[in-house]
Formats: C-alpha cells, structure tokens, sequence
C-alpha cells in the first residue's frame, strides 16, 4: 500500500508529477533550503522511492518504520542531529506521512 501512495502522491518513475502534492512538498522544502532541493531529504528519497517502487522495502511501512530498515536509521540519525527526537515536518516524518496515504508535514 505505499508505494501506491507514493505513487498517488505524484512521486513518479517519469519524475514529479505537476500540480500533486510531491509538487507541493518540493517547493516547501526549496523554500526551506534557500532554493534547492537537498540531498537525502524528503523530496529526494521519495522521488527515489517512487521512481522504484521501494518504500516498502525501504522500512516504511503502512505499520511504522521497520526496526533495522533504511528508514529506521535515517529516524536515528535525524532524531540524534535534532537532539533526541524526530520533528514535525522533518524527513522521517514526511516520508512516513506520504507512505501512509498522508499530507506529509510541512515546515
């Protein structure tokens, strides 16, 4: 179920689909970032999710993050860079969101 939403969401294997809400989260998040979209953040990893069909076995799961998955050591490492939890609208947040059928969180 979330790599169709994934895919719902207008992260594409043709890329980012106009007008969706992947649309939405990567303007969000260049505007966070001055401009560009970064490198391991949500667009990306989604847009890379996407384009595979890989959330599933990326960790995240309609059930949560899987324990020792990708996804639960990016959850870590934000969680350590952030000073021991994971933010609202963050990376592991969003992509979870979007994975579950969500909005996702926005900054």
């Amino acid at each position: 179920m979330s790599d169709q939403n994934v895919h719902k969401a207008g992260f594409t294997s043709s890329g980012i689909a106009r007008g969706s809400l992947a649309s939405s989260v990567m303007s969000g998040e260049a505007k966070s970032f001055g401009g560009g979209v970064p490198s391991g953040g949500a667009t990306a990893t989604l847009q890379e999710m996407g384009a595979k069909g890989s959330t599933h076995s990326s960790g995240f799961t309609s059930s949560g993050i899987s324990g020792g998955s990708r996804a639960s050591q990016m959850m870590s490492n934000e969680a350590i860079s952030s000073g021991g939890g994971v933010p609202k609208g963050g990376t592991t947040s969003t992509i979870q969101s979007i994975s579950m059928g969500g909005k996702g969180g926005r900054r």
